[in-house]
């Protein structure tokens, strides 16, 4: 706390014992030990104080940041199944529309094969009819 040595020590103890004399001495001395002890428990005190709140402080931060990151997770969770299920209905209307021109070109192949048996047999039914 202070940088006071022995020498310092005995100095102030000396003019002490002259200015207060030797009645006085031992009851300021008491005195002055009793507040510098005060002293040491009101810093020790507020120093154990200022630490309890910068680790209050501390665990509040980790706790803010948890809740920060389980809602950034839970929001990651929300967009990985919402793009889930778009990649799925993606797939199924790909397949429909698949399914659809299949059939479509099924239907378009089956109708010219159709028209064309029929335009066949029916060119085979004149020249029948001509034949007879």
């Amino acid at each position: 706390m202070f940088d006071i040595g022995f020498a310092e020590i005995v100095i102030i103890s000396i003019v002490a014992l002259l200015v207060l004399g030797p009645e006085r001495l031992p009851s300021t001395v008491r005195s002055i030990a009793l507040w510098i002890g005060r002293l040491k428990r009101g810093f020790a005190s507020v120093k154990s104080e200022i630490e309890r709140e910068i680790g209050a402080d501390d665990i509040r931060r980790q706790l803010h940041n948890e809740s920060v990151l389980k809602d950034l997770s839970d929001t990651g969770r929300d967009i990985q199944s919402g793009l889930s299920r778009t990649q799925a209905d993606i797939n199924r209307s790909l397949q429909a529309e698949s399914l659809d021109v299949d059939v479509k070109s099924y239907q378009a192949d089956s109708s010219a094969d159709t028209s064309e048996a029929v335009a066949s047999n029916s060119s085979k039914n004149d020249s029948s009819k001509n034949d007879a």
